[in-house]
């Protein structure tokens, strides 16, 4: 069993120790051994929408890209206004409710705080 962090950026189980760094195969991302043992303090993940704003539960954002909406026809459109967002865990890290459309699960690369 390995005793390594998973990478920081997809959590991938598979690192490896490559000199002072270490190393996730299946992404390629490269950290300092003792930056990651430094960060695993602090319990707070810091969700940031696409500008650098630091989201909260119970923000306003507006997407800023089309997104389709999987397994329908549907589509998000640019500018759409989505209120009250709860964070959450995970790869899409905002819970909300899109008038029209219903709850889903957005990444916050694609919004930005209003």
């Amino acid at each position: 069993m390995s005793t390594l962090p998973p990478c920081p950026q997809c959590n991938s189980e598979y690192t490896y120790e490559d000199g002072q760094m270490l190393v996730c195969p299946e992404c390629a991302h490269e950290w300092s051994a003792t930056e990651s043992s430094a960060d695993s303090g602090d319990g707070d993940k810091v969700i940031k929408d696409s500008v650098g704003n630091t989201l909260q539960d119970g923000d306003t954002v507006t997407v800023i890209k089309d997104l389709k909406v999987k397994g329908s026809s549907l589509v998000v459109k640019v500018g759409t206004k989505v209120k009250n967002i709860r964070l959450c865990d995970g790869d899409h890290d905002i819970d909300c409710k899109i008038d029209g459309i219903g709850a889903m699960k957005l990444k916050s690369e694609f919004v930005r705080k209003v």
